[in-house]
């Protein structure tokens, strides 16, 4: 590449990362550098960490540095985590785990270290304060369906989510999958298809006592071997349908 490309993509990449907000974490597909000027970009981004204008998190990862009365602020801890969950700008992976659970307020405890749910590769984290353990996604993860995942992986761990019960936790849930519109609850079945009974059962009780498409229940209820039951240790009182899931 000569001289002048040199220089102009250098421009580009100054003018892209002026225009990114402080403490945003960024690498080379947000910048628009193809892959093939990776080797030019690297020397770009590193006269800009001389110069402090940004700052190195890992390998092809950077930000902009927030100067304080307190001192320089790094990215907050969810973006920290961005870049593990994205690649060239499409979502590949959620946070699930005690810290997903402590999110959607099924438990008060927090998680010292987090799990990052995958399909195609495991992520595993340890750099300063950001640790994290990789487990396999049940389904390839999107941007319309990670948080339809974590709701998924509830139910699975519904018998291990610290300071709770399993009827606090169908009780929360219920909650936000009621509110769920039609064509999201339909797409929540089919992801529950790929997973263990306990939660094919659990959606489909609440989705029945919430009167849902019969269509989708049968789905779930055809998946289930009605010589298994299902412990979980739910009461009628609880959850009035889970004597047609097997469920106790």
């Amino acid at each position: 590449m000569d001289y002048l490309c040199v220089m102009k993509l250098a421009e580009q990449i100054r003018i892209r990362i002026k225009k990114l907000p402080k403490g945003k974490t960024f690498g080379y597909a947000d910048l628009g550098i193809a892959k093939e000027e990776y080797q030019t970009g690297a020397k770009a981004l590193e006269r800009l960490q001389t110069k402090g204008v940004i700052k190195k998190i890992s390998k092809g990862v950077f930000y902009k540095p927030e100067q304080t009365v307190f001192g320089e602020l790094k990215p907050d801890y969810n973006e920290q985590l961005r870049p593990y969950l994205f690649e060239n700008g499409k979502r590949i992976a959620y946070i699930t785990g005690a810290y997903l659970y402590n999110q959607l307020n099924l438990t008060t405890q927090m998680a010292f270290r987090i799990k990052i749910a995958c399909r195609g590769k495991r992520i595993s984290i340890n750099r300063g304060a950001v640790k994290a353990d990789a487990v396999k996604s049940y389904a390839e993860v999107t941007d319309s369906n990670y948080e339809l995942l974590g709701f998924l992986d509830a139910f699975k761990d519904i018998r291990q989510i610290p300071d709770s019960t399993t009827a606090k936790t169908v009780k929360l849930l219920s909650e936000r999958i009621k509110q769920l519109t039609e064509t999201q609850r339909a797409e929540m079945v089919k992801y529950a298809l790929l997973y263990p009974p306990r939660v094919r059962a659990l959606l489909g009780a609440i989705l029945e006592s919430q009167m849902a498409s019969s269509k989708d229940i049968k789905k779930l209820k055809e998946s289930l071997n009605p010589l298994t039951t299902i412990k979980v240790e739910l009461k009628e009182s609880d959850l009035p349908t889970i004597g047609n899931w097997y469920i106790k």
